[in-house]
């Protein structure tokens, strides 16, 4: 397959950036179909296409419509949280791959769904979980899979992203985010830091997750953030569920243990606060610094002169993956990862082969919304984690 002729179903600020800045750049790629529920963000996105390509795509509000095309090869979700599971088991039971924008599930019934659509039909799904492309992930797990860290016992992150003045303007933007934490209290958006994670620890290929513990703090920085704001001033009125940090420990099979945080309507900067930690070193994000036993021990009373470190591990530690894109130019969209990602998929597309992120990861990654919730009302009890491979997980590679 030399082309491939794409639906992008969700025409939001996420599902205009892809086809700006990925898909109208990408020469094998051809957006044969939009869809979004509102009529002015389809028309923007087919005149867009129309003068990149000179072809106008097939416009609909009914993603149904697109999967009864039978020139689309493939699926690109960027649709609202709620609506991921519905349109990639429809575009699995069409038999499209199907590549899903990440976030989290609202039950984990919809989790079963999108494993027992696959199983069904045997159509491939992957979460296009970008953060599993970025270059310190990735050259992290090159060192611990080169065990320039030894055993792996714990590793963390967190959603760090002040999200105030998205949520506020919910109404204003179409989006999604607001009414979420109007009604919910949970780890709403695991996957950016849970993904790369579960790449290292193995997670559904020879590890898995077994339980978790979520606690939320009170929910105070929203309604602070609107109260001297006169725009929003009928949201001021509002409650808001979604706690302000919320704190979530996994521990999985061979006895890791993961912490994930969900920080995004307090005052700060931007981090996906990622942490490794393993018997001979250690990586952190936050600082991006590596400590490796025998090398830095001189430094370990004095580290904050050694922050920013890792450049100097480049030579030795990057990832292939990242060598051979430095070599070919790196490309738009967060940093390069976007564009990865999603030829990952491509590439699975025209060859016919799995997903590299598939439905396994997208159900396990996203359950942790819906069971942290539970957690969080039972009053941070510990709930099971589903074995979203029913055993597969000891022998997948």
């Amino acid at each position: 397959m030399d082309k491939v002729k794409i639906g992008l179903i969700g025409l939001g600020a996420r599902g205009m950036s892809l086809l700006k800045g990925i898909f109208l750049k990408m020469d094998d790629i051809e957006v044969a179909a939009v869809c979004d529920l509102y009529e002015d963000r389809c028309n923007e996105a087919a005149e867009l296409i129309k003068s990149e390509r000179g072809v106008k795509p097939t416009v609909t509000k009914d993603y149904h419509d697109i999967m009864s095309m039978p020139e689309v090869d493939a699926i690109v979700i960027g649709a609202s949280w709620v609506e991921h599971t519905n349109i990639a088991v429809a575009a699995m039971e069409a038999g499209k791959y199907v590549a899903s924008e990440v976030g989290g599930a609202y039950s984990l019934q919809e989790c079963w769904r999108l494993v027992e659509a696959y199983e069904r039909t045997n159509t491939p799904c992957m979460i296009m979980e970008n953060c599993c492309y970025g270059r310190d992930e990735l050259m992290v797990l090159n060192m611990v899979e080169m065990g320039a860290l030894g055993e792996i016992v714990h590793a963390s992150g967190g959603y760090h992203h002040d999200l105030r003045q998205e949520i506020a303007e919910g109404n204003i933007n179409r989006h999604y985010r607001l009414n979420n934490y109007l009604n919910r209290n949970c780890e709403n958006y695991p996957t950016h830091e849970l993904g790369p994670i579960a790449k290292i620890l193995g997670i559904n290929r020879g590890n898995r997750m077994l339980t978790l513990q979520s606690v939320s703090s009170k929910a105070r920085g929203m309604s602070t953030y609107l109260q001297d704001r006169e725009e929003h001033s009928e949201l001021a009125k509002s409650t808001f569920m979604q706690g302000d940090i919320v704190t979530t420990i996994i521990k999985c099979a061979h006895g890791e243990t993961i912490t994930l945080t969900l920080d995004t309507t307090l005052p700060r900067f931007y981090s996906r606060g990622f942490t490794v930690r393993g018997t001979k070193g250690m990586y952190t994000e936050d600082n991006r610094s590596i400590f490796i036993e025998g090398q830095h021990d001189e430094f370990h009373h004095s580290w904050k002169d050694q922050w920013g470190n890792v450049e100097q591990h480049r030579e030795q530690y990057e990832h292939p993956i990242w060598q051979k894109y430095l070599e070919e130019g790196v490309k738009s969209g967060h940093g390069g990862m976007d564009w990865l990602v999603i030829s990952a998929f491509f590439n699975s597309v025209k060859q016919q082969t799995e997903v590299p992120l598939d439905v396994y990861d997208m159900a396990s990654w996203m359950s942790i919304s819906a069971l942290s919730e539970e957690s969080i009302a039972l009053g941070g009890q510990p709930v099971a984690i589903p074995d979203f491979t029913n055993g597969r997980w000891i022998n997948r590679k």
